[in-house]
């Protein structure tokens, strides 16, 4: 089960992208491609679902230029 935290993001290197897009394909819910096929990420991820889809997104990037980035709990 995927552990939502309130301000959790999908994030993108862009240096790292090649633009291959896979990321869209197993994740739709979470991430779009633009024009050039690079991906343009959901703002926040808000429920379980997009957890679990970014996590699917970061899976699939064969150049691992996807993270899940959660907030600082101590802050």
């Amino acid at each position: 089960m995927s552990r939502v935290v309130a301000g959790s993001r999908l994030r993108v290197d862009p240096v790292a992208c090649e633009g291959v897009g896979l990321c869209a394909q197993v994740a739709d819910r979470v991430v779009e491609l633009d024009r050039w096929g690079y991906p343009v990420l959901a703002a926040d991820l808000v429920d379980g679902a997009d957890v679990r889809a970014a996590r699917r997104a970061v899976r699939a990037c064969p150049r691992r230029a996807l993270w899940v980035e959660e907030p600082d709990a101590s802050s």
